[in-house]
């Protein structure tokens, strides 16, 4: 297995990344992924390596709480403002046919990223996240006005580093998971945030942007998204219920769902082989009609 990391240069600053390829992955259809807020790339990192047998897995750390570098002081970091942002990545890094796979927040993006900007989008996998009338959760609601309060982020974001158990408070990352994560993977989401206020200019960005009225919008867009769908969804999760995965398949031109049992809003910490079987059960047409081989 092959992996690196680089960085990509835009507009609004710099996107770190890792990717991973398997010695007989195929340049073809890669896989990119968008995590949520106060996450960064390494809440893929038993998923992405499984599906780099096959197909090159791009995973992001997007500018929402846990990015290494803070983004330029005037960049956009609306809802809408990181969805071009993740267009413009998609762009730079010359991906084709892309299959993007978003959770929590990220697959709000996501939604946007499919309904606005789908141009070099082939496919897309939402597990867990906000939709319609839910964004944010009512226990996460304190996060959209958080950054209008001065010092409150600054606050959080510190006490959640030098009190490791408030990170398992329901309004933190506790209900997130059926089990903890384990302790260097909570301190990598939580050190930028609580060491940077770059890091946190950028969140609060976001988090001021976050109001159900985008995805309410989104959702009456989804349709134009013509790539086939994946719905992914834990139904024990405590955040975001299975009406939302049905209103998304209902929503999307061609969608299917797909349950994941025993697992939490971050179903890839909790089921990580679950979904990267799922995922790759759903990429398994892209790979059967790939020149030189034959489908089964």
């Amino acid at each position: 297995m092959e992996s690196h990391q680089g960085t990509v240069e835009l507009a609004s600053g710099t996107i770190h990344y890792r990717e991973f390829r398997g010695a007989e992955a195929s340049e073809e259809a890669p896989v990119v992924f968008v995590h949520g807020i106060f996450a960064n790339g390494l809440l893929w990192r038993e998923v992405a390596p499984a599906l780099a047998t096959r197909r090159r897995c791009v995973v992001p750390d997007w500018p929402l709480g846990a990015h290494p570098t803070p983004m330029r002081p005037d960049a956009d970091l609306s809802v809408p403002g990181v969805a071009r942002l993740v267009a413009d990545t998609l762009e730079a890094l010359d991906l084709c046919d892309v299959t993007l796979v978003g959770n929590d927040s990220g697959g709000a993006v996501v939604q946007l990223v499919a309904a606005r900007h789908a141009a070099r989008v082939g496919r897309i996998v939402l597990t867990p996240c906000d939709a319609f009338e839910v964004f944010p959760p009512a226990m996460f609601s304190y996060l959209s006005w958080a950054p209008r309060v001065p010092g409150l982020m600054a606050l959080l974001a510190k006490s959640m580093w030098v009190a490791p158990p408030l990170r398992r408070l329901p309004i933190a990352f506790g209900w997130l998971t059926q089990r903890p994560m384990p302790r260097a993977v909570a301190d990598a989401f939580v050190r930028p945030a609580a060491h940077s206020a770059g890091v946190r200019r950028d969140l609060g960005k976001f988090l001021r942007s976050v109001k159900p009225e985008h995805t309410l919008e989104v959702a009456r867009e989804l349709g134009a998204f013509e790539g086939p769908s994946l719905v992914l969804w834990a139904p024990e999760n405590h955040f975001f219920p299975m009406r939302l995965a049905a209103g998304l398949v209902e929503a999307l031109a061609d969608a299917r769902l797909v349950e994941i049992p025993d697992a939490g809003v971050f179903v890839c910490e909790d089921q990580p082989e679950a979904v990267a079987r799922a995922i790759e059960e759903f990429l398994a047409p892209v790979e059967a009609s790939r020149p030189g081989r034959l489908a089964s």
